[in-house]
């Protein structure tokens, strides 16, 4: 099954219509990658060839991973990145307090997740030990907890912020974090089978 693109129209004051735009050609590679190595796997993966330090195969498999999760992580940031002030709904709210102790806290949290990434800082809910946590991502495949379902994810890669904020990126934090769109990870949250 083919990796549709999906269309983000512009809705933020976090960076300029040029780099959001100019972001979008990044995330359309990995949609078009990704299905060019699902082709190629279809067609010509190589099994007999397959070994742990390289081959065709084991390329193409690091490729899958890397280039699937610059999918997914780029359509959760471009969807939950806003542009106004919101609060976080109940659920969230709730969530929030009960794992961080404050929404300040989680703030502190998740801010020093984004200056300390290379790639990603995603707040998710791990499964397996039932908690809200914010995780350091230093590539779209490194770092990514098995159990965790993504609810929020900010772009720590230089060429989510550097066009528009310089060396900045506590500056690039602070208005993606007061222009989260809370309704979209509130939503996220209502997924979640909570005991």
């Amino acid at each position: 099954m083919k990796i549709i693109l999906k269309e983000f129209p512009y809705d933020t004051q976090v960076v300029s219509k040029k780099f959001f735009d100019e972001h979008l050609k990044l995330y359309k590679g990995y949609v078009e990658n990704t299905n060019k190595i699902a082709d190629e796997l279809m067609k010509d993966p190589r099994y007999a060839e397959a070994n742990s330090s390289w081959s065709h195969f084991r390329g193409l498999k690091n490729g899958q991973a890397f280039c699937m999760d610059g999918v997914i992580l780029h359509e959760l940031y471009f969807q939950n990145m806003g542009g106004g002030k919101q609060e976080p709904g109940p659920r969230m709210m709730k969530l929030i307090r009960d794992y961080f102790g404050s929404y300040e806290n989680w703030t502190a949290d998740m801010t020093a997740c984004g200056k300390a990434a290379r790639g990603w800082a995603v707040l998710c809910y791990e499964q397996r030990s039932r908690r809200l946590t914010n995780i350091v991502q230093d590539a779209h495949d490194v770092g990514v907890l098995w159990t965790a379902y993504p609810l929020l994810a900010m772009d720590m890669y230089e060429h989510a912020y550097y066009g528009d904020y310089g060396t900045d990126k506590g500056k690039y934090i602070e208005n993606f974090l007061n222009g989260v769109k809370w309704d979209v990870v509130e939503a996220r949250a209502g997924k979640l089978q909570l005991e």
